[in-house]
């Protein structure tokens, strides 16, 4: 269960992660384009708790835009807490707010921001969201 009762894959969702010594730069602290991975490995743990995975025969997921605003350095070591959020939920799209904050102290946020995920059908083209994905965002 997540948040106030609610079953794992409802949004809000929070994923935890720990930072990496390998996802330090040349500068010492945690390398810009890492906290997308951060983000996006917070969306996958998200969809693994869908039924089918967030993947499904007739629709698969597909990142259209994303958008990150960076608050603070972030170091090794640290334990974060990335809590995504449903901004905006369309026939065919969701976008996803993530905010990747440190686990002792939700009030220290390193980043922010959203991505508009697609799902697309076989034939390439956006397909209606998955019926687990809608009801996961309350939709």
């Amino acid at each position: 269960m997540s948040r106030e009762g609610q079953p794992m894959a409802m949004l809000p969702f929070d994923a935890a992660l720990s930072v990496r010594w390998r996802d330090l730069d040349a500068f010492g602290h945690v390398n810009n384009a890492q906290f997308l991975s951060f983000a996006e490995e917070a969306r996958l743990q998200w969809m693994q708790a869908l039924d089918g995975h967030g993947i499904y025969p007739e629709a698969s997921p597909e990142v259209a835009a994303i958008q990150m605003n960076y608050r603070a350095q972030l170091h090794w070591p640290e334990d974060l807490v990335i809590t995504l959020t449903a901004e905006r939920v369309g026939t065919t799209s969701l976008t996803v707010g993530h905010r990747i904050a440190a686990a002792s102290d939700a009030s220290r946020v390193y980043a922010d921001g959203h991505a508009v995920v697609v799902w697309i059908g076989p034939e390439g083209r956006p397909v209606p969201l998955p019926r687990p994905v809608r009801e996961a965002v309350g939709g």
